[in-house]
């Protein structure tokens, strides 16, 4: 779920750009493609990124395991299967969502104002979920595996919104400190709700700013430390430990890790290794935390460990 709303919000990054681009410019939609690191499955079944194409792509197609209409799917599903431990409200929330985006003809897009609405729709119907999960789910384990997921969904995708900066074809033009580069900024704000924060703790919108906000802000919800912050509180307290004390396994040292780097950094160090660079490593080792989690809890080994253990007390109590 939190995959659909920050998919709807990378449209929303070139829809507010292009509201405000001089009429000599082209929009540009590779980059989110890029960014995303969808770019390789869509050149398999397009041949151009234009406009038309990359929305279909990310927002309808069911080739594309990422793209809204996908994920919600695999959402519905999820919640279908474990229906008895979910409140009744959670699951009206994603089965009506999922009937509506279903129910959606890609043909329907005839102008922007239209499609704008209904990425609108989108995130709102997305808030509503999380509204509806957090104010009738109670706070036990499986509600801090979804909290967990979601701040780690959403740190990843806050590094790659940054990054839409990087792979735009603008900065390649000698723009960079231009008043054209300044509205691609100000779409990166807009598109993950931050712009009115952002304002009302900085006065100039300045690119070494916009990224600390986005990276290093304690308090924005959306921001990269806050994120990572909100997920290790949750992973811990799945296994029952306190941050304070130290990690009890891999998945908590290597999150830990992440969060303590987050805390002893600059946006002056981030600039100096270089932006693209520092969200390009913090994304694989965001991955690697996913990995560890999965292993951890999930994967095939722990179970078999876990039966093994059993099955050598079983031994020991019964000789």
């Amino acid at each position: 779920m939190e995959r659909v709303e920050n998919y709807a919000r990378f449209v929303g990054v070139n829809f507010n750009l292009a509201l405000d681009l001089p009429p000599d410019v082209d929009e540009q939609w590779e980059p989110l493609l890029i960014a995303t690191a969808d770019h390789f499955l869509f050149y398999k079944y397009y041949d151009k990124p234009t406009k038309e194409d990359v929305i279909h792509f990310m927002t309808f197609d069911k080739r594309n395991p990422n793209s809204i209409i996908s994920c919600l799917y695999e959402a519905r599903e999820n919640a279908r299967t474990i229906r008895e431990t979910i409140s009744k409200e959670m699951w009206e929330s994603i089965n009506t969502f999922y009937l509506t985006i279903r129910g959606t003809s890609p043909d329907d897009f005839r102008n922007m104002d239209h499609m704008q609405s209904y990425f609108t729709d989108i995130r709102k119907n997305c808030q509503l979920f999380h509204g509806v999960v957090d104010s009738s789910i109670t706070r036990n384990e499986a509600w801090h595996f979804g909290r967990l997921g979601r701040h780690i969904e959403r740190a990843d995708k806050c590094s790659r919104f940054l990054d839409v900066k990087y792979f735009t074809l603008l900065q390649d033009s000698g723009t960079s400190g231009s008043t054209l580069d300044l509205m691609l900024w100000t779409a990166v704000l807009k598109s993950v709700s931050a712009y009115n924060m952002y304002r009302q703790t900085h006065r100039a919108l300045t690119p070494m700013n916009i990224v600390a906000f986005l990276i290093l802000d304690k308090l924005f919800p959306r921001s990269i430390a806050y994120c990572v912050r909100q997920a290790e509180l949750s992973l811990y307290a799945i296994a029952g430990s306190i941050p304070e004390r130290g990690y009890t396994n891999p998945a908590e040292r290597a999150l830990s890790k992440i969060r303590s780097e987050l805390e002893f950094t600059d946006v002056e160090d981030v600039f100096k290794m270089g932006l693209h660079e520092y969200l390009d490593k913090f994304q694989i080792k965001n991955n690697e935390v996913d990995n560890k989690i999965f292993d951890m809890y999930f994967g095939l080994e722990t179970a078999q460990s876990q039966s093994q253990s059993l099955g050598h007390f079983k031994s020991q109590w019964m000789n």
